[in-house]
């Protein structure tokens, strides 16, 4: 009984966890999940590439894009849920430019999503990368809010969802 209670009490717990999200979801049309985002990656891409005179978008020879390659690194930028992913990027870019990999998590909620910013740094220490974090401040949002990038989602005018955009999940 007390076995049973216990699975029972770990379920629930373990629910109610998984609910307590850093990360705000929507759902395409065809019901699969995405994390929302106010901005565009490629928005902090363009802010943090500029302020270090780096090459935003340099292709490598097997076709693959690095965010942002400066006369150090090969940057990989992603939001805080894409962690795992970043480090793959940064390190086969780094492999690629002969550069030292470097990933900038985007952190929207910093107080929610910092572990995942100590997850990478911890990665980074192990396996020889630099990292990095970035919020809303480099952005530079005017009094309503938006950036400067005029091609960021910010400047939406119709700031519902588009359920039939692929692109959400940037």
């Amino acid at each position: 009984m007390k076995r049973i209670i216990l699975i029972i009490s770990f379920i629930l717990i373990s629910g109610f966890a998984l609910s307590a999200s850093a990360f705000e979801y929507g759902y395409t049309s065809t019901g699969f999940e995405y994390v929302k985002h106010q901005h565009s990656e490629s928005s902090y891409q363009h802010a943090w590439c500029s302020a270090h005179n780096g090459i935003e978008e340099f292709e490598n020879k097997d076709f693959t894009k690095v965010d942002c390659l400066t006369d150090k690194y090969a940057v990989e930028f992603d939001f805080a849920n894409k962690w795992a992913e970043s480090i793959g990027q940064a390190l086969h870019y780094q492999r690629m430019t002969g550069k030292k990999a470097k990933v900038v998590l985007i952190l929207e909620d910093p107080k929610k999503e910092m572990v995942y910013y100590h997850r990478v740094k911890k990665l980074g220490r192990i396996h020889n990368f630099e990292v990095e974090y970035v919020t809303k401040d480099l952005l530079k949002l005017n009094d309503k809010g938006q950036c400067q990038y005029l091609d960021c989602k910010c400047h939406r005018k119709d700031k519902k969802e588009d359920k039939n955009s692929s692109t959400e999940n940037e």
